[in-house]
């Protein structure tokens, strides 16, 4: 596999034990990350791939999708931020929307 431009991260709540538990797997973090690979593969984005991850410690702000390389952290992430997410990396662009400062 060679490395992704996009690496789009998603707290899933995990625990050590692998136990889902919090806030954003309360928030449907798990669904949003099916729907994204979804998305990913509907839209034929190569270079684009998505991870489900522990806890990231920023509860308050759940779900949070984090873009990386470029280390932009996303707060509330839903369906819809998801797709605007998307349709800035296609047009090669920044995504504002609920972009944590």
């Amino acid at each position: 596999m060679d490395k992704p431009e996009h690496h789009l991260f998603i707290c899933g709540s995990a625990r050590a034990t692998g136990e889902l538990k919090g806030v954003c797997c309360n928030k449907d973090s798990v669904a949003l990350l099916s729907y994204t690979q979804s998305e990913i593969q509907d839209r034929m984005l190569s270079g684009v791939e998505v991870s489900m991850t522990g806890c990231l410690n920023m509860c308050n702000q759940g779900p949070v999708v984090i873009d990386y390389p470029g280390g932009h952290y996303y707060s509330k992430a839903d369906e819809d931020l998801i797709d605007d997410i998307l349709d800035a990396i296609e047009e090669g662009e920044l995504c504002e929307r609920n972009l944590i400062a």
